[in-house]
Order: C-alpha cells, then sequence, then structure tokens
C-alpha cells in the first residue's frame, strides 16, 4: 500500500508552486525561518515529499520564491499606504515600511537575509529596484513640488531606508516596546522628516 500523501485534488502543474510558497509563508510567520523546511511545506501542501523538488531544486530555492511573493506583497501594501496618506507620501511609505515589520516579524529575518543580504539572489533583484523606484520617484515628485528640499535622490531614498529598517529591526528584537513601537515610529519619522522637508515651509524662530 503507498503510503505517500496524495497530491490534493485540484493541484495541477500549474498550480503546486504557488500552493507550496502559501504554505512555507504560513509556516515562516507561524514558527519563524529555521523551521520552513521542505518536508514540512510538502507536507502542509498535502503531497509527497519529492513532489516539491519538481519545482524547487532545493530549501533556498524555495525560499527565494518566498521571499518574492513577500515583496510582491510588500510593493502592495506601500502603494496603499501612500494611497490613503494624508501626509507626505515619503512619510507614508517609511511608516509603512514598519508597519508591515511589526504585523509579520517573522517574515523580516527572510527579507533580511534574502533581499538585503549580501547574496541577493538575481531572482529578486528586478522586484526590488521596482520598490526602490518607486520611493525613489516619490522623492522626486516631492522635490519638484517644493515639498522636499533639493538634494540626490538615491541619497534620501537610503537614509529613509537605513531609518526605518533599523527602527523595524529594534522592534522586532524588543528593544522598543511593542505596545509602543507605531508611535514611537512616527514621531522618529517626524523627526527626519524635518531634516529633509523644504525649509520655507517653516516660519524662521
Amino acid at each position: 500500500m503507498d503510503d505517500k500523501p496524495a497530491e490534493r485534488a485540484g493541484y495541477h502543474h500549474g498550480s503546486l508552486p504557488a500552493a507550496l510558497i502559501a504554505a512555507a509563508l504560513d509556516l515562516l510567520d507561524e514558527r519563524g525561518l529555521e523551521q520552513v523546511t521542505v518536508r514540512e511545506v510538502a507536507r502542509r501542501a498535502g503531497v509527497s515529499p519529492g513532489a516539491p523538488f519538481r519545482h524547487f531544486a532545493d530549501r533556498q530555492a524555495l525560499l527565494t520564491a518566498v521571499a518574492g511573493h513577500m515583496l510582491a506583497d510588500f510593493e502592495q501594501w506601500q502603494r496603499a499606504a501612500v494611497a490613503d496618506a494624508e501626509g507626505p507620501a515619503m512619510r507614508a511609505f517609511g511608516l509603512g515600511f514598519v508597519r508591515y515589520a511589526i504585523r509579520h516579524p517573522r517574515r523580516f529575518e527572510l527579507i533580511r537575509t534574502r533581499v538585503f543580504g549580501a547574496g541577493q539572489p538575481a531572482e529578486l533583484h528586478q522586484r526590488l529596484s521596482g520598490i526602490e523606484q518607486t520611493l525613489t520617484d516619490l522623492i522626486v515628485a516631492g522635490q519638484q513640488a517644493g515639498v522636499l528640499r533639493d538634494g540626490d535622490p538615491a541619497v534620501m531614498g537610503l537614509a529613509g531606508q537605513a531609518l526605518v529598517y533599523g527602527l523595524s529591526q529594534m522592534i522586532i528584537d524588543g528593544y522598543l516596546p511593542p505596545e509602543q513601537a507605531e508611535q514611537l515610529a512616527e514621531q522618529v519619522l517626524d523627526t527626519f522628516g524635518l531634516g529633509i522637508v523644504n525649509s520655507t515651509d517653516f516660519p524662521e524662530p
């Protein structure tokens, strides 16, 4: 008798990779990065232990696919944050980053190692470049509108990314009290904003 689990009804060659990525993402959220194994992902997806290897060469390839899915989700999250914001778009973008980390703390380790690490897979480069281009476009638009001061948009973007990345890591590490994390993030972003907004927007002391 074959004791291997049969692939779930409805899965076919095109949908199984998406099901495996979804199972891996759920496992990541529940247990953390170290607990994401191909065997457990296969079990959760209802397929045999060898089935994932028809689509992903190894665990690292699966994690890269999960990271790509996360970046797509993050990009949509950021676009919504900017669209719904009443204040400066760059502030909304930064606060959206921190809020995403607060909501999905265990995803941040994968983002840190797979996306922002030295060994970023080539498959993720285009997706990350698109997000960074969105930030650059927001900065340029702010400069053209006279809201932000002149300066290299890439440098401003890097400064903003460094700030929200560091804030997110401090929140996840427990350095900042979780019940105050979002309020503190808003205050820090507002303090940072005072350094890049057009000085003509503020009265002389």
